[in-house]
């Protein structure tokens, strides 16, 4: 739900699109780093009415009269305000803050669990107007492997 200042803050979320590193694609130019957030309907109506780019996955193997997913695409921006990304390890609790240059390791993690807030962009192009979403903070946990879990304990001071 978004707060006063129009913030969207959402806890234990999955994110799907990852594209940290601002790879090309048929879907994507070179350079924008961005990923999904899937919502549920209620939330996706609220943020609909209000005027943020929401967006639903194909229903290709839905089951009939499922309603397709919903998600909100999130911008990752260095221009302005940097946003808080934090990566966490899942056994040891190692917390990494991610900058510009080592984000694109967020592509290749086996996430467990997204926390984030994202601010909102009002845009207005040729008459038409929207609200884009742009990350703010994000916090992520990921699997960690058993060679990172012995390392992380050996390095610790005794």
């Amino acid at each position: 739900m978004p707060k006063n200042d129009g913030t969207l803050m959402m806890e234990g979320v999955r994110i799907i699109f990852r594209n940290f590193r601002g790879e090309e694609s048929q879907y994507n130019r070179e350079g924008d780093r961005n990923f999904g957030v899937l919502i549920d309907e209620n939330l996706a109506a609220q943020l609909i009415d209000d005027g943020w780019n929401v967006k639903y996955l194909k229903n290709d193997d839905a089951d009939e009269g499922e309603s397709p997913q919903a998600w909100l695409p999130v911008s990752v921006s260095w221009k302005g305000r940097a946003p808080n990304i934090i990566a966490i390890g899942d056994k040891t609790k190692n917390r990494t803050r991610l900058d510009e240059d080592s984000v694109e390791a967020m592509d290749w993690y086996d996430i467990m669990n997204v926390d984030l807030i994202v601010h909102p962009y009002n845009w207005e192009v040729n008459g038409k107007t929207g609200i884009k979403a742009y990350l703010r903070d994000l916090y992520v946990t990921y699997e960690e492997n058993p060679l990172e879990i012995k390392y992380a304990q050996d390095s610790q001071p005794e």
